[in-house]
């Protein structure tokens, strides 16, 4: 997918969550070009499909790849470049070093001129009232403008749709004076 925003313009990409079944490989590359004016909000769940025996992260792996440009009147800046492969491995994935125990996987990324420490730490707080372990870590300014990715674990889709919604409905209320917003179909 190929995005690109105009000067003020305003996006929210919010798709449902991405289901991984047995013997799934899924690629996903994802390139949006902002201007430094412009506003990015763009989240994604991952979670394991269902499988006949019962076992979890049957699938073969996930590869999810975001590239965000700044593109400015002097020229095209890269400000985050994230690669994402979840790659199961074959035994025992619910141990240390496999997502840490977890199954589900939350991204949020946030590109916006207004976005800085204050507000990341904003972000992280409202994760503490979820059963998700989670970070969130700024991008290094570029062309004008930062951003932010937020990565959460969590053992239900439910619950990172929750947290993901939480903070754009924070975004949403501090930047746009906009209430929440829930275009789920479920």
């Amino acid at each position: 997918m190929d995005l690109r925003l105009g000067e003020g313009a305003r996006l929210e990409l919010m798709p449902d969550q991405l289901i991984a079944y047995r013997e799934a490989s899924y690629r996903q590359r994802t390139s949006v070009t902002v201007r430094p004016s412009s506003s990015l909000v763009m989240a994604e769940v991952v979670t394991p499909g269902w499988s006949p025996d019962g076992a979890g992260f049957r699938y073969q792996e996930i590869r999810l790849r975001n590239e965000i440009r700044v593109e400015t009147d002097e020229g095209t800046h890269l400000l985050a470049l994230d690669n994402l492969l979840i790659r199961p491995p074959a035994g025992d994935v619910t141990g240390l070093g496999f997502m840490e125990g977890y199954s589900h996987l939350g991204s949020l990324v946030v590109v916006d001129a207004r976005v800085d420490q204050a507000l990341a730490d904003e972000l992280h707080a409202l994760t503490a009232g979820h059963d998700a372990l989670a970070g969130v870590s700024l991008t290094r300014p570029a062309a004008g403008t930062t951003g932010l990715v937020l990565r959460a674990l969590s053992n239900s889709t439910g619950e990172l749709n929750s947290l993901l919604a939480g903070c754009t409905n924070l975004l949403r209320e501090r930047w746009q004076g906009q209430g929440p917003l829930n275009l789920r179909k479920h």
